[in-house]
């Protein structure tokens, strides 16, 4: 599949849902649900067993259901709804509920901390929430609003404030009308992955959520017979919009596993002839380590043709994707993902051009991107005709994107404007008027913008270093030369953040490595500092500080850097570091 700027106008044979002539994703919603009926909208597997397959129509059906039993409950226009589930079928059809109702959809994080969920909670105040029992069971703080909780065992009793939910319970005999909203309503509030402590509720309207997908579509399309595997968390921004809205209102098949083992994983694409997928850095990796696996054990001289045929099809491939060519030449590489999928949306944290550039060789297009939850999903998008993995893209139609506070080589703070902003945090208007000013969103990322419009990204500006040469150095810059270092996890740090000393001198920059299961560590650590005398004096580390536990991520996987500052410093010394 190539960008829509690059093909037809439409995909053969398929008429095209019209988002801009919709004022509210339930609008939308319930147009896609008529328009794709019979078609299959969603299916679960549990390990290696179907549990579930529903159609449009089913959906449909179901969404009334929930709805029915939400206007009975006395929920209403401007109310919150929380949803506090794993990826599954109940998830995308409580939504569809919420936003025929005219409430506020809260989407959480279940892979949180139970804690960290009740403080959400706290700070949401949902008149809702809806949430599956093994979740339901761990989470402190009983009887704070009233909860719908899903696969409840047998015989299991529910405190008062709690009844069992199922979002398949026969519904309603006639179709109940939704709720209208306008494109300026609230949509959802949708909890920022940062990695401070600050609770960051983005209140995002339908009118950002529909020019985000109008933009979308316009330069990735699905259709009907496209099979979408959701593994990213719903709650997060990427899958919420190119795993839930984006495919249903092309009438493609989202399938849902709800074990996400590694084998499971597999299966799943193999199982259903997956097309699409959300991923980030950190699974495009351990995709990238399970082919060179397989190839490393196969024969010199099957290596060598399979160089070879990469090699024809990076060629072949150099103008634009051609999926079935290089699916017949990379047959095995292609099959061991179930070969049909087309296409990966990767984003959630920075990625590095060697990954997605060995992608591309294999046949299997990673779109490289940048957004922000404030800025609803995508700010940049890189296409694919042709293929770029040296930057983060430019900006979607309507969009526009500046940098304010240049410094002599063009990096500075990214701001962002467009319809697709958020309306400002929840219940912190400090915080919105320090982060929205006279219509820019003020990232906090830094980057530079290329003569062609391309956005180029070199950290945030908390992380800034300043050298004792007054270089700024920007950490994710620097771990981008260790990309060929065989650790499973490393980042780079000022040793005086990670153990602070009264001073602005002697400062140094050290690298925390985790190392891979089976590894080297010793191996690992010449490596640093083999790549570490290529880079300029300025961006060379100084020691390695060996870490045993994985890094604390956020949903999208994103490096929690605070948290592992606290961490290394309460659990190691500046005398443990590994000097070259």
């Amino acid at each position: 599949m190539s960008e829509r700027s690059d093909g037809p106008a439409v995909l053969r044979g398929v008429v095209r849902m019209d988002v801009e002539s919709h004022d509210s994703l339930a609008s939308l919603l319930d147009e896609a649900l008529v328009r794709h009926g019979p078609k299959v909208a969603l299916i679960e597997a549990s390990r290696r067993r179907e549990s579930r397959r529903l159609t449009y129509r089913q959906v449909d059906r179901a969404a009334a259901g929930v709805l029915q039993r939400l206007r009975a409950a006395g929920i209403g226009e401007g109310d919150r709804v929380a949803i506090l589930m794993s990826n599954q079928p109940s998830w995308l059809v409580t939504a569809i509920a919420v936003f025929r109702c005219g409430a506020v959809l809260v989407p959480l994080d279940f892979k949180l901390e139970p804690v960290a969920q009740a403080d959400l909670l706290e700070h949401a105040r949902p008149a809702l929430l809806v949430t599956e029992f093994a979740v339901f069971r761990v989470l402190p703080g009983e009887g704070k609003q009233k909860t719908w909780v899903s696969e409840v065992p047998d015989g299991q009793q529910l405190p008062p404030h709690a009844e069992p939910f199922d979002a398949f319970e026969p519904g309603a005999d006639a179709a109940l009308e939704s709720v209208c909203r306008s494109r300026n309503d609230c949509a959802t509030i949708v909890y920022s992955s940062g990695t401070g402590g600050r609770a960051k509720g983005c209140m995002l309207s339908h009118g950002a959520y529909l020019a985000q997908l109008q933009s979308l579509l316009g330069r990735f399309p699905m259709a009907p017979g496209d099979r979408y595997f959701s593994v990213l968390p719903t709650n997060h921004a990427i899958d919420f919009m190119v795993g839930f809205v984006g495919p249903f209102v092309c009438g493609a098949t989202v399938v849902h596993q709800r074990t996400l083992r590694p084998e499971m994983l597999r299966w799943t694409m193999q199982r259903y002839g997956i097309t699409h997928m959300a991923v980030v850095p950190l699974l495009l990796q351990a995709f990238r380590r399970a082919i060179d696996d397989a190839v490393a054990e196969q024969p010199a001289w099957r290596r060598g043709a399979l160089d070879a045929l990469t090699a024809l099809n990076q060629r072949l491939t150099a103008r634009k994707p051609r999926p079935q060519l290089s699916r017949a030449l990379l047959k095995p590489i292609h099959d061991r993902f179930g070969g049909k999928l087309r296409l990966l949306f990767c984003g959630g944290a920075f990625v590095e051009r060697q990954l997605a550039e060995r992608f591309y060789a294999l046949g299997i297009p990673a779109v490289i991107g940048y957004g922000t939850t404030e800025a609803c999903t995508v700010i940049t998008l890189n296409g694919l005709a042709p293929f770029r993995a040296d930057s983060v893209g430019r900006p979607l139609p309507g969009v526009e994107v500046r940098i304010e506070g240049a410094d002599d080589d063009g990096v500075g703070e990214v701001c962002v404007r467009g319809p697709n902003l958020m309306t400002g945090y929840v219940d912190d208007p400090e915080l919105t008027a320090e982060t929205l000013r006279d219509g820019w969103l003020y990232t906090g990322d830094l980057g530079w913008l290329d003569a062609s419009g391309h956005l180029h990204l070199v950290g945030r500006n908390k992380d800034v270093i300043v050298t004792a040469g007054g270089k700024n150095v920007y950490p994710q810059d620097v771990e981008h030369a260790f990309v060929s270092v065989q650790a499973e996890e490393l980042a780079v740090f000022a040793a005086n953040t990670l153990w602070p000393v009264r001073t602005m001198v002697d400062e140094e920059l050290v690298v925390v490595l985790r190392p891979r299961d089976g590894s080297s560590a010793d191996a690992a650590v010449a490596a640093v500092f083999a790549e570490n005398r290529g880079l300029p004096e300025h961006k060379r580390v100084s020691g390695v500080l060996l870490w045993d536990e994985p890094f604390p991520r956020t949903a999208s996987m994103k490096l929690k850097r605070r948290e592992l500052v606290r961490l290394v410093a309460r659990g190691a010394s500046r005398g443990a570091l590994v000097r070259s």
